[in-house]
């Protein structure tokens, strides 16, 4: 069962994903108003059956898809996860001993079949398509043998960034990561229940049907385990923290010219096992 959270005007709704449309939970369970109360009560398997023989009370078109966790405490993205990813950057080194990490902030992401934005500051939207995992158990200093029980959902994400703006300062990239509507996740939340969900899978990027980015997550220089139990040294994750966990080499930077989106553009980002994130891009 796939749950989503959605809205109609300006009424937040949270409920299953069915053929046709969505089946709203949250009016049925007023006590966790959005999906990540559902996560902190580890309650997903229950909204889920109560989903079960019910019929779509919102059918498709009639409402605008939403980040599915649209109020978490933390999204922490990892940088540079992709043997050539480290390879693109020319400067002659390994792959380092530790994660490159920062921070995005809800309101940087859009849902599934809304468009990013590029703003007028500068044309440089580019995209990074990733896997995200939702924390379903909290915790510090997770061991790594024990970092996949503490996974609640998985879900999809194209971490937009402004390139120019990333290298505005010597050491951090957060002004150019966090414009608004510059990313997108969901659609959907994909409960997690097996280690196979994310070890090795197949993650692909498409713009106007163009596949850019092919990787399969095996090869992560840094697997999702070891992304949990590293950030929870140092932080406490909570229900409903996102991991955005790395993006495959391919984005439009690295072409010759570069390949920014433009206004027009479709980009797909598909993994096998969860699903397909799809958006336009408008300007601002």
């Amino acid at each position: 069962m796939r749950l989503a959270s959605y809205s109609i005007g300006d009424v937040p709704f949270w409920g299953a994903v069915a053929e046709g449309g969505m089946i709203a939970l949250s009016p049925e369970f007023p006590q966790w108003p959005t999906l990540r109360s559902v996560i902190a009560a580890g309650a997903l398997s229950e909204v889920a059956e109560a989903a079960r023989g019910r019929a779509v009370t919102h059918p498709d078109g009639s409402f605008r898809w939403e980040i599915p966790v649209p109020d978490p405490e933390k999204i922490l993205c990892v940088g540079v996860n992709f043997p050539d990813r480290n390879a693109e950057y020319k400067d002659g080194t390994d792959a380092p001993p530790h994660m490159s990490l920062f921070i995005r902030f809800p309101r940087s992401f859009v849902g599934h079949e809304v468009p990013l934005t590029r703003p007028p500051e500068t044309p440089q939207l580019d995209y990074e398509g990733e896997i995200a995992v939702i924390i379903g158990r909290g915790g510090r200093r997770i061991a790594e043998a024990d970092a996949l029980n503490h996974i609640a959902a998985l879900t999809l994400c194209n971490e937009g960034t402004l390139r120019d703006w990333v290298r505005h300062a010597k050491f951090n990239v957060t002004q150019g990561k966090n414009w608004d509507g510059s990313g997108a996740m969901g659609p959907w939340l994909v409960p997690f229940t097996d280690p196979a969900q994310i070890t090795d899978v197949a993650l692909r990027t498409r713009v106007n049907g163009e596949t850019r980015q092919d990787d399969r997550t095996g090869r992560m220089l840094f697997p999702v385990a070891r992304q949990i139990a590293y950030i929870s040294t140092f932080t406490t994750l909570v229900p409903g923290d996102i991991i955005v966990t790395g993006t495959p080499t391919g984005a439009g930077a690295r072409f010759d010219p570069p390949r920014y989106l433009v206004p027009g553009d479709v980009v797909e980002v598909e993994a096998e096992g969860i699903g397909l994130l799809r958006n336009g891009v408008v300007d601002e």
